[in-house]
């Protein structure tokens, strides 16, 4: 019995080395990667078997690499918003642009029409922009010239419309550089008119929002719709023959009135208008 139990014992001696001899080893490796120098060979030696059998080494690794893309996909989402919102202020600024180049556009048809048809080749005057409207008086501008620029307080003011001048209003208040204009439609102005066909004078008024007037006209006169309206020889004011507007209407509903009441389009409209010919005096040239 006894030389069987010995051959099992040394049969099992092998498997016993192995057991001890492994973790032998890795001592000796580990002693030997602390002492030698930290470079070259050694050193990749250690990261490679530091990342095998250390678990947080591995872990951080991945931690490191997965702060590494978050930081890139942050970066790449901070560089799209800046170009987003570089790209947005572009196309207002093209936007802004664009409405500027409309607005010069439509301003160089205006000058091109009133080089065309200049009253200034009629009366002495000048032409001056539009620079300010009371938003309290909206049928009352301000224009950029004043007595610098001959301009005198109840001067006859012109505009242009549809290729065509007509009265636009008179200047009530003057400065050196600036002019104060009431426009046609404005309740306050008045001027003295006479219609085209047959030649009757009347009173015209400003009614605001509403048909401009004419006030005095006789009973039975023979007046239509679309008959032109000038000012008249008799005004202290306007030189006469300026366009003034058509008629739009006549109101005939009192049994005992003694005069027309005429409704009258004017020629230039109040809201729109953008450049003014003041008449410094009344001389054709």
């Amino acid at each position: 019995m006894l030389p069987n139990r010995t051959k099992q014992h040394k049969k099992h001696v092998p498997g016993a080395k192995r057991r001890f001899l492994l973790p032998a080893v890795f001592l000796l490796l580990s002693f030997l990667l602390m002492i030698l120098p930290l470079e070259g060979f050694v050193s990749s030696v250690k990261a490679v078997l530091s990342y095998i059998f250390i678990p947080q080494v591995r872990l951080a690794h991945g931690t490191v690499k997965y702060a590494q893309n978050v930081h890139e996909t942050v970066r790449e989402l901070l560089d799209t918003h800046r170009e987003n919102r570089e790209l947005k202020q572009q196309i207002e600024m093209t936007k802004l642009l664009s409405s500027q180049a409309e607005a010069i556009l439509d301003e160089n048809g205006r000058l091109t029409e009133i080089l065309r048809l200049n009253p200034a080749r009629r009366w002495n005057g000048v032409w001056a922009k539009v620079a300010y409207r009371e938003p309290s008086q909206w049928n009352a501008v301000t224009i950029d010239k004043g007595t610098a620029d001959g301009v005198r307080e109840r001067s006859a003011v012109l505009s242009l419309e549809d290729g065509q001048e007509g009265l636009a209003g008179v200047v009530t208040e003057v400065t050196e550089n600036t002019s104060k204009v009431l426009l046609v439609r404005d309740e306050d102005f008045t001027a003295a008119v006479a219609l085209e066909r047959g030649h009757e004078e009347g009173l015209l008024t400003g009614n605001g929002l509403r048909p401009v007037r004419l006030k005095y006209i006789p009973l039975l006169t023979d007046v239509r719709k679309g008959d032109k309206v000038y000012t008249s020889a008799v005004s202290g004011i306007f030189p006469a023959g300026i366009l003034v507007g058509r008629v739009s209407g006549v109101r005939n509903d009192d049994s005992f009135q003694t005069a027309l009441t005429v409704e009258v389009e004017p020629q230039v409209r109040s809201a729109a208008v953008k450049e003014l010919f003041v008449i410094t005096d009344g001389r054709k040239k």
